[in-house]
């Protein structure tokens, strides 16, 4: 079991704690589909303390400006989306910090445009020069074991690995990987693109995720407030399911939950 999460701390003290920060809410906006409505309703609907900004968003004096869209109280996470190399990813993250978005960061470095998959190599080098400078680290990655102890050396304060292609809704392909980041790595793991489904959302809580960032399932639904309170309510239950300790998982066999026998006996 992670060690982060071994020590299950009381109901009333189980925050997710990044970078000294404490959060009660383990449901994260990815804001890359933007919107007015989606903001609303992950804050309100949702209980997202952690919205997501890509830095091209931020357009003080543009007519569309996503800082106005974040309400007093929530936590920007400015991202280095666009971002092709670890100087390109470092450059973007100067510039938020610049704009006064303060040091959290989440690193984006993407050169497959056909995929969109994030590039390890290049993640672990932009966290390694960010974290020199201070700043929090929440990197995105393909999950990959050897990539994410490389992020814990490089001074990550979580890892973000996705469950599938981004935008994609497809779910949980690759809960094996998953599963074994969160046995092994001493860092919240933060599971990121592709949940497509609040069940999905549950189960991953249910693994020991340290939390979810959900965008586009919520974005593309038909009631998007209502699909933000199921994923809020998904992600709460899997967290409790957690806390709590799933039951034992026969292999083989079954097992009666009520006796079968001593009072037929007793009557014969």
């Amino acid at each position: 079991m992670n060690k982060t999460e071994a020590a299950r701390p009381k109901a009333d003290a189980d925050a997710l704690m990044l970078g000294g920060r404490a959060f009660t809410s383990r449901f994260i906006l990815g804001s890359g589909k933007y919107s007015l409505t989606l903001i609303r309703a992950a804050v309100e609907s949702a209980g997202a303390q952690i919205v997501t900004l890509a830095i091209r968003r931020a357009n003080p004096g543009g007519e569309e400006n996503i800082l106005d869209a974040i309400p007093a109280g929530v936590t920007l996470l400015p991202n280095t989306s666009g971002a092709r190399t670890a100087e390109e990813a470092v450059k973007i993250a100067r510039f938020a910090r610049e704009l006064g978005c303060g040091d959290l960061i989440k690193i984006e470095v993407i050169r497959d445009f056909k995929y969109l998959m994030p590039d390890n190599h290049e993640t672990v080098r932009a966290t390694a020069l960010l974290a020199e400078e201070g700043f929090t680290v929440l990197p995105y990655i393909n999950p990959d074991l050897n990539t994410a102890q490389d992020l814990v050396r490089a001074g990550a304060a979580c890892v973000m690995p996705l469950a599938a292609p981004i935008g994609s809704n497809r779910g949980i392909s690759v809960r094996d990987h998953i599963r074994i980041l969160i046995e092994e790595i001493d860092l919240p793991i933060i599971v990121d693109a592709g949940i497509g489904r609040p069940s999905q959302a549950c189960e991953l809580m249910e693994m020991g995720a340290a939390a979810v960032m959900v965008n586009t399932a919520i974005a593309t639904a038909d009631d998007i407030p209502a699909m933000a309170e199921a994923f809020k309510k998904a992600v709460e239950a899997g967290r409790t399911a957690f806390r709590a300790g799933p039951g034992r998982v026969l292999e083989r066999g079954a097992t009666a939950s009520s006796p079968l026998t001593g009072f037929l006996h007793d009557e014969a």
